[in-house]
């Protein structure tokens, strides 16, 4: 019986099409000493966004690109171990996690699994709110040292521009 080839047996295809062979490696460290915190909607393409190659930036992606438990852990690595510095954080317009709560997402997922993870969502409902939340959770985190340049934005997912959110303004 023939199955037809699923998206991940694409991907491998163009894998094995790429691969060259040996290479050399580039420096572990990132080139820009930077670390970009951004959603996972595959809409965004943060290297073309941001002007970024591979080897410039530390990227982590989650749902939201909100700062998490999970990322305070990769900024503490990446900061501490491998030299980055600055910390930019992106948040957009039209993200799905304005499109549900927090409360209702686990509540079906009891139903579903039985049990409540010991994580929240981090639902929201306004962009730029949610940046100044993450911003706070850097900067009182003390496991990430380097705070001195720690800088949010709203991208506009129609224009594809990025407008800066300054976290003087109080988290509601």
């Amino acid at each position: 019986m023939q199955t037809d080839p699923t998206a991940t047996d694409a991907y491998l295809a163009h894998n094995r099409a790429r691969a060259t062979g040996p290479r050399d490696l580039l420096p572990m460290p990132p080139a820009r000493h930077t670390a970009v915190v951004t959603c996972m909607d595959a809409r965004l393409d943060v290297y073309a966004l941001l002007g970024l190659s591979v080897g410039d930036s530390h990227v982590f992606r989650n749902a939201g690109g909100v700062v998490t438990d999970d990322v305070i852990r990769s900024l503490a690595v990446s900061q501490r171990l491998l030299g980055t510095r600055e910390i930019v954080i992106i948040h957009h317009t039209d993200c799905g996690m304005a499109t549900f709560t927090d409360e209702d997402f686990l509540a079906s997922l009891e139903r579903d699994a039985g049990a409540r993870p010991d994580w929240v969502p981090g639902c929201f409902t306004d962009p730029v709110d949610s940046v100044r939340a993450s911003i706070a959770r850097v900067h009182a985190s003390p496991f990430v040292p380097h705070k001195e340049s720690v800088r949010g934005f709203v991208l506009d997912l129609r224009t594809e521009l990025l407008e800066e959110v300054h976290a003087g303004v109080p988290v509601g």
